[in-house]
């Protein structure tokens, strides 16, 4: 499947919630540790968007890591190491176990960084991690615009 050309800044701040049509695969340890077609995805202006997985389409060993977070619009965050294949990936993912109820439909969905998985695809097109180390956006070829994350961006 085709993913159409998006401005990241055309976004929208708050930002919105969208099922994802395309096929998400994500794959650990040399192993497929998502393959879904549940997923859902928050976009927001500057951001790459971020995918949110149904926790029932992740198979991989889930170990709750320390941290919390808080994200004005979708309430506190949870971290998570995911482990499959023999390799650990600390902290390489979140949820928000009691979202706010505008992202109501984020309950049971966990974000997962790009940078931490070996191989990440929408549509089966590979993405590329949004830059810096904090956003968890996934890049592919159809974005265009600045997408914030990179030295000089953060503040934006």
């Amino acid at each position: 499947m085709q993913l159409t050309t998006e401005n990241v800044q055309d976004y929208p701040r708050p930002p919105a919630l969208q099922p994802v049509p395309q096929e998400i695969v994500v794959w650990l340890g040399e192993q497929e540790i998502v393959r879904t077609t549940a997923a859902l995805r928050v976009l927001e202006t500057h951001h790459a968007p971020t995918y949110y997985l149904p926790f029932a389409d992740i198979h991989a060993e889930r170990i709750e890591a320390p941290g919390r977070s808080f994200c004005e619009w979708k309430g506190r965050a949870r971290y998570w190491t995911l482990r499959a294949g023999g390799v650990t990936a600390p902290r390489c993912g979140w949820d928000y176990p009691t979202p706010t109820a505008r992202f109501a439909a984020l309950k049971d969905h966990m974000a997962i960084y790009a940078h931490a998985m070996e191989r990440c695809s929408v549509g089966g097109i590979d993405v590329t991690p949004q830059p810096g180390d904090f956003y968890g956006g996934w890049v592919t070829p159809n974005l265009t615009g600045i997408v914030k994350g990179g030295p000089g961006t953060e503040g934006w």
